[in-house]
């Protein structure tokens, strides 16, 4: 999948970068075969799920 010497990072490691990205269906491909979200959830090369993880709305900022 990727063109590096070396095995890619684990996905997360910030040092994976987009081999393909697709924002107008809210994904991407990841040069590791992972797929991430744009709701934060991803899809793990080995088939794992990782669920998006996102802030409570309580926790958000509110404009005044």
């Amino acid at each position: 999948m990727c063109a590096h010497r070396s095995s890619c990072p684990r996905t997360h490691d910030s040092a994976a970068h987009v081999v393909a990205a697709h924002p107008e269906q809210g994904w991407s491909l990841l040069c590791d075969g992972a797929i991430v979200f744009d709701d934060t959830g991803e899809l793990l090369p080995d088939g794992r799920v990782i669920a998006p993880h996102r802030v409570p709305a309580d926790r958000l900022a509110i404009a005044a």
